[in-house]
């Protein structure tokens, strides 16, 4: 039997050799297509000295004919093996061998008449079977007998026979569960991977994707040691196979429940984390059992077969019908990761419930399929729920650094401000009495001056009364509050400043636009009011050149006061447009102190209001005020939506 192994393995890679050489070759199937054998007769044993030694070669009494794509026959209680009888076609194959895709035994005997060609007996329970067994050319239509024994409940061929040459055979021998195990060894590899890739996720995430890996490499162990190409050309690793088989099943299932936990919850009355601890502990106590089984050399098979195979199949499928409900009920509520997991999940659970059920209803004459893809696409949507979660929780990182940093602005810019506010209201309240008191005495000496000396005299005052101006602005800086807070009608303020400014909107060339809504009221005091916006207007009134216009846009909406003031004047640049408001900072390098924004941000903000700036080099800037609106005095001015 070794050296038939041996051949095996030669002739496995003869095959990979023909399929890259293929087209050079010429195939024996183009001359002698394989045969099917789709009947043939059953025997159940006669007593429990049945041991396959013996061929029934002339026994004609006991035998059921049995169609091969049909039910297979129930195996009856107290019997554990069988006789299998067919009878060979004629052949002129030049290496002919006999295929059987799927037979159901844990020792197999095939004779041709009393001649015995094969023989295998598996210490471990997995009954599935993939033959390719030799012919001999002188066995060409004799009699093939295959003696079958299981400690299961099912038993004998499963599908059909084929008798044809050995080199065309051999493919669908090899590929006869090769994709399991190829889908199996990446399903592992990706799992090593991400759970690799867990450690640099944060604490969140690590639970998460260590149980995503847990299930992935649980089903690529599934899939390998589930696969009959495992058993059929490993068979020395079969005891070791189905460890792992029942190991990665029992893992599988409460880290499955886990992984839904985390991203769902514990679901109504805590029953999902209640049936995953109740799946932890089942799974301990299968595992116990094995390790017990295992070192007592299989003397409570029978019992573990049950408890691992039979009591945990009706779990799988409570667990199944669970979490397809949860999921049914958080896809309703609109969840998309609810939804993608139903898609994923869905597919899996229900072609899972659905072979199980088949299972069952075939008395275990099944082999499970289609689980494997289905798992596929379950997997690849926990990929995409946990892919999903990581890029929200990239975009909530970067929307918090970038928060952060204005917050941080903001606060260096308060900090900036409460010190320069501090020192402005010092420095202003230590030089006032002294310029006053200067004032005063060159007043008196201007009174009694003329000529050249007057006219300096007067110089001098005009530049203290300017620096008196710049100790307002400091001081209305250091202390925005109001003293005399009252209602004030903004279109009435408006006519005065365009009355104070026109003047010199006139001298630069320019025209103003005046157009304000009635019934605007706001909040604050009338003189802070207008500098603010007289400071505005001012800068672009320096701005303009020929033919510059000014408007002043003035409205309600809803319980806003919006007030534009725009002109089409030289515009700034982005980098001086951020710096707008900051202390000593002026767009015009040659006027002003860089006080006169400061100060009208800071009036604006006691008003409880908002100023903004837009402007493009060239093409004008344009101011955007937004105050709290207050009702007037005769409640003409409701707040209106």
């Amino acid at each position: 039997m070794s050296l038939m192994f041996k051949s095996l393995h030669i002739t496995l890679v003869l095959f990979l050799l023909s399929v890259t050489c293929g087209p050079f070759l010429v195939s024996a199937q183009s001359y002698y297509p394989a045969s099917e054998i789709s009947h043939w007769q059953l025997k159940w044993q006669e007593g429990p000295g049945d041991s396959g030694r013996k061929v029934p070669l002339r026994e004609t009494e006991g035998w059921m004919e049995v169609e091969g794509k049909t039910e297979m026959p129930q195996l009856p209680s107290g019997v554990s093996s069988a006789w299998t009888k067919l009878t060979l076609p004629s052949y002129s194959y030049a290496a002919p061998s006999v295929y059987i895709d799927a037979i159901y035994a844990l020792h197999v005997k095939v004779y041709v008449e009393e001649r015995l060609i094969f023989e295998s007996d598996r210490s471990f329970i997995k009954d599935n079977y993939s033959l390719l067994v030799p012919l001999d050319m002188t066995d060409n239509g004799k009699t093939m007998y295959i003696w079958t024994e299981t400690l299961k409940d099912r038993i004998g061929i499963k599908d059909k026979i084929v008798v044809g040459e050995h080199s065309v055979l051999i493919k669908d021998y090899i590929k006869n569960g090769l994709i399991d195990v190829i889908l199996g060894g990446a399903f592992v590899f990706v799992a090593v991977v991400l759970f690799v890739c867990s450690f640099y996720l944060n604490k969140e995430y690590f639970p998460v994707a260590a149980s995503l890996a847990i299930v992935i490499a649980s089903t690529g162990v599934l899939s390998i040691t589930y696969s009959p190409f495992t058993y059929t050309f490993y068979s020395y690793l079969g005891p070791v196979s189905v460890v792992f088989f029942d190991v990665a099943l029992l893992s599988l299932l409460p880290s499955l429940t886990f992984l839904f936990e985390k991203i769902f919850g514990g679901g109504k009355f805590g029953i999902i984390r209640s049936f995953r601890k109740f799946e932890s502990v089942y799974s301990l106590f299968c595992i116990l059992c094995l390790i017990v089984n295992t070192l007592s050399g299989d003397r409570i098979l029978e019992f573990y077969y049950f408890v691992s195979t039979k009591i945990l199949g009706i779990i799988m499928i409570l667990q199944f019908i669970l979490l397809i409900a949860c999921v049914i009920i958080f896809s309703l509520k609109r969840n998309k990761d609810a939804i993608i997991f139903a898609i994923g999940f869905g597919t899996a659970a229900l072609t899972g419930v659905s072979e199980l059920v088949w299972y069952y209803v075939k008395g275990g004459n099944y082999d499970l399929f289609y689980w494997k893809w289905a798992l596929v696409v379950f997997i690849l949507s926990l990929i995409v729920i946990l892919g999903r979660r990581l890029a929200q929780n990239h975009q909530q990182v970067v929307k918090y650094s970038r928060e952060l940093e204005l917050f941080n602005n903001e606060l260096q810019r308060s900090e900036k401000m409460e010190i320069i506010s501090e020192l402005a209201a010092s420095v202003a309240h230590e030089v006032r009495n002294p310029l006053q008191v200067t004032r005063g005495f060159l007043q008196l000496l201007s009174e009694k001056s003329n000529g050249d000396e007057r006219r300096y005299l007067f110089m001098a005052l005009s530049e203290l009364d300017r620096a008196a101006s710049i100790i307002t602005d400091f001081l209305t800086f250091a202390k925005p509050e109001f003293e005399q807070i009252s209602l004030l009608n903004v279109n009435d303020e408006f006519k005065h400043i365009q009355s104070i400014l026109l003047p010199l909107c006139h001298l630069n060339g320019g025209k103003m636009i005046l157009d304000v809504e009635d019934c605007l009221w706001v909040k604050g005091n009338s003189s802070k009011f207008k500098q603010a916006l007289i400071n505005i207007i001012k800068n672009s009134i320096e701005s303009l050149g020929e033919d510059g216009a000014i408007h002043l846009l003035a409205y309600g909406k809803g319980d806003k006061v919006y007030i534009h003031i725009k002109d089409n004047g030289a515009g700034m640049e982005p980098a001086v447009l951020s710096r707008l408001g900051e202390p000593y900072f002026s767009s015009n390098k040659t006027k002003g102190t860089g006080l006169g924004l400061m100060v009208t941000f800071r009036i604006i903000e006691a008003m409880e209001g908002e100023i903004r700036f837009m402007s493009k080099k060239g093409a004008g800037t344009e101011s955007i005020t937004i105050l709290p609106r207050a009702e007037g005095p005769d409640d003409s001015n409701s707040l209106l939506a």
